[in-house]
């Protein structure tokens, strides 16, 4: 019986044993699988979702102060016509609140203010504008502030303007407090597009615009190729030569190319809830204008 006893411990402590080196062995193969979840892209280099957020942050605070005539350089100004183009979509009346998100520089904030003074029969003191001009990096907001105080846009007070240093992904903001939201050129720098979305959707008011602007796929493939060749041959060079600045525009060049087409960036759009989701190419598709609706 002591020998019988014996044998059965012994086994028992084996098993226990074995069970033991399985759950280590499954924790092990676990955690790099854990980690790779972690990774995303920062242009075409893999990295840590942490410090592709500090990379993005790095690189709007070195070209902040060069940004608007950049865009002028790299685009030959078209990224002005497309600007006009994406407010005249929003069409903004009176009452409306809008969110402007990754608006820094107050390119889109002061194209809102502009299409509302000279739309004056909207505006009503009875229904008052205004605008919260967001984005993760001060030194943009810094920038954006400048510029509204050069242009008179901080004496116009027909419409109320307030800035705000908050990431995108996570926003300091009531649930259902606009009835408009925009973002642009600022979605694809963000870590989780899909984050984005959401917040997007949580601070709309019932009935309210998500509009955004971004870069995007031509669907004609030479023309693609002709477009990479201009993206990645000349953008860091101009960038180089006139800010000072080599791998920002590199980096910027390749956030376009890992962006989701107009498609599956409409399907993105969806998931989050929005319906009525339609898009519309400028130029051929070198960027699109995405549109929906909290329903």
């Amino acid at each position: 019986m002591a020998l019988r006893r014996s044998v059965l411990t012994l086994i028992s402590t084996r098993k226990t044993s074995l069970r033991l080196s399985a759950i280590k062995n499954f924790s092990a193969q676990s955690e790099p699988q854990e980690e790779e979840k972690r990774k995303t892209h920062f242009g075409f280099e893999t990295v840590n979702e942490d410090e592709k957020t500090k990379k993005v942050h790095q690189v709007f605070e070195t070209v902040a102060d060069k940004y608007d005539l950049m865009n002028d350089v790299m685009s030959l100004g078209v990224h002005r016509v497309w600007k006009d183009i994406f407010m005249m979509r929003l069409a903004p009346t009176p009452g409306t609140k809008l969110l402007d998100m990754a608006g820094g520089t107050g390119d889109i904030t002061f194209r809102y203010m502009n299409y509302l003074k000279n739309k004056g029969s909207l505006l009503s003191a009875d229904k008052p504008c205004s605008v919260t001009v967001c984005d993760i990096n001060q030194h943009m907001l810094d920038v954006g502030k400048v510029r509204a105080e050069r242009q008179g846009y901080t004496k116009d007070t027909s419409v109320d303007i307030d800035w705000l240093c908050a990431d995108a992904e996570n926003l300091p903001l009531p649930d259902d407090s606009y009835s408009a939201y925009t973002i642009a050129f600022g979605i694809r720098n963000c870590t989780h597009i899909d984050k984005v979305l959401e917040e997007a959707y949580r601070v709309l008011q019932p009935g309210g615009r998500f509009l955004c602007l971004e870069f995007s796929q031509l669907p004609n493939s030479t023309m693609q190729w002709m477009y990479d060749q201009y993206s990645f041959q000349m953008i860091p060079v101009m960038g180089q030569l006139i800010a000072g600045q080599w791998k920002p525009y590199k980096y910027l060049v390749e956030s376009i190319r890992q962006f989701p087409d107009q498609e599956k960036f409409k399907a993105m759009i969806e998931e989050a809830g929005f319906r009525q989701v339609t898009y519309e190419n400028l130029t051929f598709g070198v960027c699109a204008i995405h549109s929906g609706f909290k329903i």
